[in-house]
């Protein structure tokens, strides 16, 4: 019990505690419960990647540069805007005199091709009339010194030509064989663009589902982490209290013990005080009875020795404490009677349990309310609901989708139709081309038979059937040259204006961008192809910029300027579905009456100890007594003093009565001195102990009692307040997750869904596929044919020139009528009609 006053210092502390914290001094510590925790989305958007097609570099690009520039020179006009323009919105009001004038190149052509479509045939006719009447094709009529030479020019000139026919139907074989074999890649290139645009287009609603799907990743996060959420609350609870509960419980416990010692040592008090006075009450007569015995004897004349000091001694024999004088702790006692009724160690032991118990009972208590705030996260807001049947264009989107479908459907036949007729092209070059090969053919036989047969001339017995038949082989392909002259020129043209027009009006600006330029000016196109009008959009859009944009890989939000036409926030906003959960969060509720720290019991006794008067009895009156000898005189001393006596005394009966007096005198202190004087002990042990704690403990009680009953009024609505403060982290830390979703929303549309590559791909692949892998080769190819065309002509001159010097010479001088006196005839062959 000497330790209780050491118990007043963490009463003090606990009461500055709960001045200080109760206020919610922690509001802003959110314990347990820490920023959102990183969450891992699944991208949606789907990678469509359209492979750009490149013509590799090949030995036929020197060959598509020439063809370039000579088209360059033909159609040097700029794209005739205004006149696609008129094309385009009013097709009646286009001029002829104006696509004359654009295509002023292509009619001067036109003019070269007709001439020659005329003349050739016209020449061949009248060489052949000139034939049939032996006019033409003579032979040399004689031998002079210059006829080597002229032969030998002659000769020169048409292997050249010859030459340069063989090098242009060559590329004109190349070129129509390429021409066939890129159109099978080429077709199916269309189907697989309209597949992949195709996708694009109906890819972006499923890929904004898929995005508001994943609404479910910081829900289903928010529930596991709601399934504990009642433990984090009596945690919190727990951790924040635990500083004023178990000091205030160990104080109880040591009140309650201390309790138990006061009352323990005011009953042995009250039981001390009655048995001394019951043992005084028997002492007294026999130490009155001692004292007049002895008097009696100390007094007699016989007695010898001190007899006169032993007699002072004897009579102050009496008795030195009176108990009777004592207060009375009767009323005392009456108080506290049963007291104390709490096992304060159970009582503590038990709100100690109680007290750690706190996470689980609070998850016990939230389990209902829990579970709906589970609920309410459950629910997908509204706008995450309508993201994808908001976005621009969704209409749009299923239209398109449809309308690729059906293309990609319905262009099938057509390519089919397309790779039929190119066979068709292709078989009409090939025979065209072979006509030009065969011209070739002719040439060269007839020159290796004609300078075979010059080389035999020197030898008497030669034959003049080897240069005879190369002058037929020359003279052949006289004949095949004018007779396929006029197909030939045809197809030229025709393949010409197509594949010209083609490279200039089309590849030329598409590659320049002169052609997005024109679409991007208000006014070239109808209404009927506005872009932003076919896509459902409030704002123009630049189709150039968007181009440009979609071969970056930019996302459409971007390229089509979907910020003005669609409020994303909006969809985005979760106030109304966030404000719910925090009103759900806000109602939480938790009773604290389990947590009592003082049962009622308990409260009964520190209160009966209070009003006890316990420091009020008059402990210094015990201690008045307690002081005072129990006999005033030593009995023991007085004993052995009467022995001595006894001894001197010359009297013998005398003697032997003290000597009795003196044993009866020591019996009397050890069976009734003795006892009293430990009882003494004993009650100066419960005085001394009560008076140094008696008014401590009144303190303590009164502390203690006091720091209860304010603890408990304001347990409940500090609890309130830490699970307000934990609800608000908590729902910080759920907005995190949340901000996380919508953050990660506005990434992945803005910035990745239907990424537009595939549009700039298929517009790249486009171009690639009808300038560089058809136009190209198409206009080589009639180049090539046109040059081995007009070359014609000269081949065939100099065949003409030289088959004449393969012929035998004819040294007539005579018939001056016949062909060989002729001043101007063309060497013929005589005996071969061709």
């Amino acid at each position: 019990m000497r330790q209780a006053p050491g118990l007043l210092a963490p009463l003090l502390g606990l009461g500055l505690g709960l001045a200080l914290s109760l206020p919610g001094a922690a509001a802003a510590d959110c314990g347990p419960i820490g920023p959102a925790e990183h969450l891992a989305f699944t991208p949606v958007a789907r990678t469509r990647w359209l492979a750009p097609r490149v013509r590799a570099p090949g030995p036929l690009d020197p060959l598509y540069g020439t063809v370039r520039r000579f088209l360059s020179v033909v159609q040097p006009n700029p794209f005739p805007s205004e006149l696609v323009k008129a094309l385009l919105n009013e097709p009646a009001s286009v001029k002829v005199d104006e696509v004359v004038r654009y295509e002023a190149g292509y009619v001067l052509c036109a003019v070269i091709a007709g001439f020659y479509l005329l003349a050739v045939p016209t020449t061949g006719l009248c060489f052949c009339c000139c034939r049939c009447r032996r006019r033409c094709g003579g032979r040399v009529k004689t031998e002079h010194k210059a006829m080597a030479c002229e032969r030998g020019t002659l000769m020169a000139f048409l292997l050249l030509t010859t030459l340069v026919l063989l090098v242009g139907v060559v590329c004109a074989f190349v070129t129509n064989q390429r021409i066939h074999e890129q159109t099978g890649p080429s077709v199916q290139a269309v189907p697989e663009t309209l597949l992949s645009l195709r996708g694009l287009v109906s890819d972006v609603p499923q890929e904004l589902q898929g995005v508001a799907r994943q609404f479910s990743l910081p829900q289903e996060r928010v529930s596991e982490e709601l399934d504990g959420f009642g433990m984090i609350i009596g945690s919190t609870i727990h951790t924040q209290l635990k500083s004023t509960v178990y000091p205030l419980l160990a104080s109880v416990h040591s009140l309650g013990q201390a309790l138990q010692v006061s009352v323990d040592h005011l009953r042995a008090l009250n039981d001390t005080t009655a048995e001394l006075r019951a043992v005084q009450q028997d002492l007294e007569p026999a130490v009155r009875e001692r004292r007049e015995r002895l008097l009696a004897l100390l007094q007699e004349p016989e007695c010898q020795g001190d007899c006169a000091g032993a007699l002072s001694r004897v009579r102050a024999l009496e008795l030195g404490a009176d108990f009777s004088q004592v207060p009375s702790v009767d009323d005392v006692l009456h108080r506290l009677k049963g007291v104390p009724e709490a096992n304060f160690s159970s009582l503590v032991q038990e709100e100690n349990s109680t007290f750690n118990a706190l996470p689980v009972l609070a998850a016990m208590q939230m389990a209902n309310m829990v579970t709906e705030l589970k609920k309410a996260v459950a629910q997908q807001p509204k706008g995450l609901r309508t993201l994808a049947e908001g976005f621009p264009g969704s209409e749009a989107a299923s239209r398109w989708s449809q309308a690729l479908e059906e293309l990609e459907q319905s262009s099938r036949p057509y390519l089919q139709e397309v790779q039929r007729y190119e066979t068709y092209r292709w078989i009409v070059g090939c025979v065209l081309c072979s006509v030009v090969l065969l011209v070739v053919v002719c040439n060269l036989l007839g020159l290796n038979l004609g300078i075979w047969g010059l080389s035999a001339r020197k030898d008497p017995s030669h034959s003049e059937a080897k240069g005879e038949a190369g002058a037929r082989f020359l003279m052949a392909g006289v004949g095949f040259s004018f007779l396929f002259a006029a197909p030939l020129i045809l197809l030229v043209f025709a393949t010409f204006l197509v594949g010209g027009n083609m490279q200039t009006l089309v590849c030329r600006s598409w590659q320049s961008g002169e052609l997005y330029e024109f679409a991007d000016t208000p006014g070239n196109l109808p209404p009927s192809m506005n872009l932003s009008h076919l896509l459902g959009l409030k704002k123009n859009i630049s189709i150039h910029l968007a181009y440009q944009q979609c071969k970056e890989g930019a996302a459409l939000w971007r390229v089509l300027q979907l910020n003005d036409s669609y409020d994303l926030e909006k969809h985005l906003d979760i106030s109304q579905y966030t404000n719910k959960q925090r009103q759900e969060l806000r109602s939480l509720k938790m009773d604290m009456q389990n947590l009592d720290l003082l049962s009622p019991a308990a409260h009964q006794d520190l209160e009966a100890l209070q009003s006890s008067g316990l420091e009020h009895v008059r402990y210094p009156d015990f201690l008045t007594q307690i002081q005072k000898p129990v006999v005033k005189t030593d009995l023991e001393q007085l004993a052995q003093e009467l022995e001595g006596l006894a001894k001197a005394q010359g009297n013998p009966a005398l003697g032997q009565q003290l000597q009795e007096e003196a044993h009866r005198l020591r019996n009397l202190h050890q069976e009734k001195v003795v006892p009293q004087q430990s009882l003494v002990a004993k009650l100066n042990l419960s005085v001394r102990a009560l008076e140094s704690s008696a008014p401590a403990l009144q303190l303590e009680t009164s502390d203690i009692l006091g720091n209860v009953t304010y603890l408990k009024a304001e347990l409940p609505a500090w609890a309130s307040r830490i699970l307000r403060n934990v609800s608000d982290c908590f729902l910080t830390r759920e907005m995190g997750y949340f901000s996380q979703y919508m953050a990660w929303v506005r990434e992945e549309v803005t910035q990745h869904i239907a990424t537009c590559q595939p549009l700039s791909g298929a517009l790249d692949n486009g171009r690639v596929i009808l300038c560089d892998m058809m136009a190209d080769p198409w206009n080589a190819f009639w180049f090539c044919l046109a040059s081995c065309t007009f070359f014609l002509i000269p081949s065939v001159i100099f065949a003409v020139k030289t088959a004449k010097y393969f012929r035998p010479i004819r040294k007539r001088l005579s018939s001056t009528s016949s062909e060989e006196t002729q001043l101007f005839h063309i060497p013929r062959v005589t005996s071969l009609k061709l």
